[in-house]
């Protein structure tokens, strides 16, 4: 449906459009020339009367970012004809022919063609209706509708989607596409601004109001509301009387809605589309056309009309009848009759006249007497009939006071159901808090409950996550609180990155690693001494030896026989250091305590590494390996082993100290907890 639709002329749909009846439009200056050419055409008068004005809005990088990236999305919806030309004037790339474009009516898909974008070589996706169907809805509820029906019911799910709009607006098209699972973003590409009419717009309006048949085109509910203030600024208390009396015609319903809360009582839904509303402003002048009526007037009336006045028809004067011509001229004498013969008929005349008074008289007293008792008979009717009403008043009053007691009952549990209204309203507004503090909210259950994980357990990978998870949530807003918070969370999220990283369940795994061999570890007076024999090393040649040497043979004899004797004690003898005694004077029984002892000193260090209590750590492994060093054969290598695994442990834990989100939390407390 085209926006320049022929509309035919009243005299050839037998239309009749009274004179000088005139349409008061108010959109906004420069976008109803096709739909004033159409009311020309029909014979109707256009008074563009703006009460919206359409500005550029204060900071359009917003929407200039969205329209530079609009391969992230995967639809775009435009809420109105400006919100097209707005964006495209900051547009200058081509439109990408695979990204759906949703409108919601005729006047956004016209717009969206003057700019290039058009079925078939583009997805457009706008509310349809029948060609005969005057009734269309063309709106958000509408268009939601048509996008599932075309995109499917599941396929909003994690998809992003832009809304370009003005400023403010509805949010219900945004808020049912998130309930579908999209990630809706929405961006200003105009502002609505209220104008001040001129002064011949005023003059003009002032003019209608006082009497010429006029109707109102009222395209928007603010558009309303602006008309409402405007009019009590500068119209009389009867002009708007008149005003609100007024022929108003809106294209949809929730406009109308407004206009009759604010006092408009003659309202007509045409629908959307120029050709619509022009059909319902020439059936409205069709019904002032039928109610103003031609009236008779004479001469003298029409001489005190307004010739101008176009309601009253004038109809021309009766002809005057011709007089009668004049009699021929009869001389004075000739007209004298003989005074003899008129003297009798004279008296005769007298007396019939005499006579018939004296019959009118009687039958005038009779007539008198049968109208008296006609009165009498209707006195005696009425008297009845006041009797009658008398009791049925009686009546009438004893319902009245019992439906008086019912209004009171009535008013009573009013009163308590508006008790119980306000009581849920109050309940309602506590609960119904906005989308920024429900956020938050959420917010700070996801840092409370990671800041509890990473003190219990210390994984600050799973705290990462949710400090960036709840950056992610926090990123569709800009209020100055959220971007605070936003700030606390990234500080926590750089003291988190720059931590180190602590293996506690690597050090946990060594500790108990410890504690499975303390039992095998042998204590100082407990090592094994293996079974001794004599030996020495085998005896030289003595011959040869006397012969180098040039000693005696026995000589030589007895000094190997010596030497290889002492050798063999020798090798009978085991001598071994033992720096502390304490470890002697332990009784073989006792040996037990002193392990037992030692287990309970490493898992007493073990939890204090999962709970990250450094003091009793350092103290348990320092203890731990006190015992080992004083009690346990340091020879052994279980026991360096052991050892060795305490020492792991205790140069490990130095960074078992880790960050907090404290920042984080905190921003968000201020913010919940603010004025």
């Amino acid at each position: 449906m085209s926006t320049g639709a022929h509309i035919d002329s009243p005299a050839a749909t037998g239309t009749a459009v009274p004179p000088g009846f005139t349409v008061v439009i108010t959109r906004p200056a420069g976008q109803s020339a096709a739909l004033m050419a159409q009311l020309s055409v029909a014979g109707v008068e256009a008074l563009e009367f703006p009460l919206i004005d359409i500005g550029e809005v204060a900071d359009a990088a917003p929407l200039r970012a969205a329209l530079a990236s609009l391969e992230h999305y995967a639809l775009v919806v435009f809420v109105s004809p400006n919100a097209v030309d707005r964006a495209f004037a900051h547009h200058d790339a081509i439109w990408p022919h695979a990204l759906p474009v949703g409108v919601v009516g005729p006047g956004s898909v016209a717009a969206l063609a003057r700019h290039g974008v058009e079925a078939p070589a583009y997805r457009v996706i706008s509310p349809s209706v029948a060609a005969d169907d005057d009734s269309g809805r063309f709106d958000s509820e509408a268009l939601f509708t048509a996008l599932e029906a075309t995109l499917g019911a599941g396929g909003f799910e994690g998809r992003r989607v832009l809304i370009v709009r003005g400023d403010g607006g509805r949010e219900w098209l945004a808020d049912r596409l998130r309930e579908a699972g999209a990630q809706v973003e929405t961006v200003a590409a105009y502002r609505r601004i209220m104008p001040e009419p001129s002064i011949s717009g005023w003059s003009r309006v002032h003019a209608l109001l006082s009497g010429v048949p006029h109707a109102w085109l009222l395209t928007s509910s603010e558009g309303v509301r602006n008309l409402d203030e405007l009019a009590r600024e500068h119209l009389t208390a009867d002009e708007i009387v008149q005003l609100k009396r007024a022929m108003l015609v809106t294209p949809h319903p929730r406009i109308a809605q407004t206009a009759r809360g604010v006092g408009f009582d003659r309202i007509t839904v045409s629908g959307a589309g120029d050709e619509r509303i022009a059909r319902a402003l020439l059936a409205s002048a069709a019904s002032v056309a039928s109610v103003v009526k031609p009236v008779p007037s004479n001469p003298a009336h029409s001489r005190m009309t307004d010739s101008n006045d176009t309601r009253t028809a004038s109809i021309p004067p009766a002809a005057t009848p011709p007089l009668p011509p004049n009699p021929p001229f009869t001389p004075y004498e000739a007209q004298q009759k003989p005074r003899n013969a008129s003297g009798p008929l004279l008296w005769f005349v007298i007396v019939v006249l005499i006579c018939a008074a004296g019959v009118g008289a009687f039958a005038l007293n009779r007539k008198v007497d049968r109208m008296e008792q006609q009165l009498v008979q209707r006195q005696q009717a009425n008297d009845a009939l006041t009797a009658a009403l008398n009791v049925k008043t009686e009546q009438a009053l004893a319902t009245v006071h019992q439906s008086d007691s019912q209004v009171s009952q009535l008013e009573g549990k009013l009163a308590d159901a508006q008790a119980g209204q306000q009581a849920l309203q109050q309940q309602y507004s506590d609960l119904a808090r906005n989308r920024d503090d429900w956020t938050l909210a959420e917010v700070g259950q996801m840092l409370s409950a990671a800041s509890q994980q990473l003190q219990l357990t210390g994984n600050t990978q799973l705290a990462l996550f949710a400090l960036q998870s709840a950056d992610t949530r926090l990123a569709a807003s800009d209020s100055p609180q959220v971007i605070t918070v936003r700030k606390a969370i990234a500080q926590d999220i750089d003291k988190l990155k720059s931590a180190p990283s602590t293996d506690l369940t690597g050090l946990a795994i060594k500790l108990d690693n410890a504690i499975d061999q303390v039992d095998a570890l042998p204590l100082s007076g407990e090592a094994p001494i293996g079974h001794a024999a004599a030996h020495a090393a085998t005896p030289p040649d003595s011959a040869k030896v006397s012969a180098a040497t040039g000693e005696p043979r026995w000589k030589v004899l007895w000094r190997e026989f010596t030497m290889g004797i002492g050798q063999q004690l020798a090798s009978l003898v085991q001598v071994r250091r033992i720096d502390n005694a304490d470890a002697m004077l332990i009784a073989p029984d006792e040996g037990y305590f002193v392990r037992e002892n030692l287990k309970l000193r490493l898992l007493s260090a073990r939890l204090a590494l999962l709970s990250r209590n450094q003091t009793t750590l350092k103290s348990d492994l320092h203890a731990a390996d006190a015992a080992l060093g004083r009690y346990f054969d340091s020879s052994s290598k279980r026991v360096q082993t052991v050892r060795e695994l305490v020492k792991d442990v205790d140069t490990g834990s130095a960074a078992v100290e880790l960050p907090n989100l404290n920042t984080s939390l905190q921003a968000v407390h201020q913010y919940r907890s603010r004025g």
